[in-house]
Formats: C-alpha cells, structure tokens, sequence
C-alpha cells in the first residue's frame, strides 16, 4: 500500500510540476519574438518611412510604412504570426496588397521594438498604431484594412473590435487560443492556467464590417474547422476561402490566395 501511496504521490507532483512549468513559461510557449535579420526594402517605386512609436507605458514600438508615391492612399496594417518579423514583408507588399500603404510594426520583443508580448500589450498597440495611421498625412485614414495572420489573427480581430477599420483580412484565424490550447494539451486544466486567450469568438459576433477568412485544408496547427467557426460567427458579411492541400505555413503560396486578397480588398478599400 505504501509504494503505491508514493506512486500515486510521483505521479501527482510529476503532472503539478508540467503544469506549474507551463504556468510560468507560457510566454515562451506562445510568442517567437525574431529579430532582423535583413534590411527592409520598399516595393521599386515605393517610398519608404522607418515608423517609431512609443506606446503608453514608454515602450518603443518599430516597424516599416511602404507606400506608392501618392497622397492619401489607402492602408493595409499587418499582424504577423506568432515567428514573424514582419518588416520582411516589406518588399512584397505591392505584389500582396495592390496600390495600397502598408504598415508593418512588430510586436513588443520582435525586431527591433521594446518590451515582451503580451496579450493585453499586443491589443492595445495595435489599436495605438491604427490611431497613428489614421493621422498620417499620407494616408486616408478613413480606408483602413486590418490584416492578421495566425497569431496576428487574434491580435487584429481585438483591435478591429476597437477601431472600426474598413475591412478584415485573417489568415489561418483561430476560433480561441484557450481552444486551440486544450486540443493539443487535453490533459492539463489550461482554463486556469493560460493568461493569453485570444478569444476571437466572443468579439466576432459584435464585429460588421467585411472579413475575409483564409484557411488551409491540410493545416494541423489551426485546423481549418476552427476559421470556418469564426467565419460562422461574425456579423458582418463574411466570405471564407478554404485552400486545398495547404498547410498552416505555406498557404500564401496557392494562387487563390493573393487573388482573394486582392479581389476582396479591391472591392473595399
């Protein structure tokens, strides 16, 4: 009876010590923060602007605002993935977004910003940032587009919910990170221990404005059902374009994938 009391004793303490380590490391868990690792560059014919941004608790923000050479062009602001660098998108937005601005500003610990991610951090910079580019001289701060990729889906769909942009872009969006969590660790009480849920679902019923929702068949990571729910869920008119045989990382590349964005941004902005 012993061995098994202390059996049952190792067992306990081997699963509160996993728990107590997801606890205290789930930032680390969640968030990839990348550094720089090559210069950014602007589409050719492009201008270029190095964007710094202090949010309200003193952290400098960085990133990149590309633009065609024009006055009071529409924008396109990006949420990278939870290993993006986003500045690296730099180059391509032409070819992504068509004849609009694009503001690429990474997270608090990614590139060369200040600070760690956070949840509450991610939200509430981002709707700092939306606000600086609606006072752009450059830019028409009444078409505004909000793109979220993954991670950045939950990111943008807070921040939309916040700021009332023209449209919404998600990429590979997730129903909730608390959902998303319990389906990998189905064994851990991640209710109680996750700090950072994301939980696009309970914005996306409030949210009118278009959103197009793109989401790969073949994706492992967020399944494809878990963007189909959110598509489902929003208010406004939403058009959800599934991707054969693509997965979480490299959907970007199917044809459909910037047609649809673009035929959808086209429509909007």
């Amino acid at each position: 009876m012993g061995a098994v009391l202390v059996l049952l004793g190792a067992i306990l303490g081997g699963y509160l010590g996993i728990a107590g380590f997801v606890w205290l490391t789930q930032e680390r868990l969640i968030f990839y923060p990348q550094p720089v690792r090559t210069a950014p560059r602007a589409p050719d014919g492009w201008s270029y602007e190095e964007v710094r941004l202090t949010a309200a608790d003193g952290t400098v923000l960085a990133g990149v605002l590309v633009r065609p050479r024009s006055s009071r062009t529409p924008v396109v602001i990006y949420f990278g993935g939870n290993a993006e660098e986003v500045t690296a998108n730099a180059e391509g937005a032409a070819r992504a977004y068509g004849d609009r601005a694009v503001l690429l500003m990474n997270y608090r610990g990614y590139g060369t910003s200040g600070g760690k991610p956070t949840e509450t951090a991610l939200v509430a910079d981002g709707i700092e940032i939306v606000k600086w580019a609606r006072l752009h001289g450059a830019l028409d701060g009444q078409r505004v587009a909000l793109h979220g990729r993954s991670l950045g889906a939950g990111v943008a769909v807070q921040v939309a919910a916040a700021t009332a942009p023209a449209c919404v872009v998600l990429t590979s969006p997730f129903d909730s990170a608390l959902e998303v969590a319990r389906s990998f660790y189905p064994w851990l009480p991640v209710g109680p221990l996750l700090r950072h849920h994301f939980d696009s679902m309970a914005h996306a019923p409030r949210l009118t404005m278009p959103v197009l929702v793109l989401a790969g068949e073949a994706d492992t990571l967020i399944t494809a059902d878990r963007s189909h729910r959110l598509a489902q869920r929003w208010a406004g008119p939403a058009t959800y374009v599934s991707l054969p045989g693509m997965g979480h990382g490299d959907l970007s590349i199917h044809p459909r994938y910037l047609e649809s964005l673009r035929r959808f941004l086209d429509a909007r902005l």
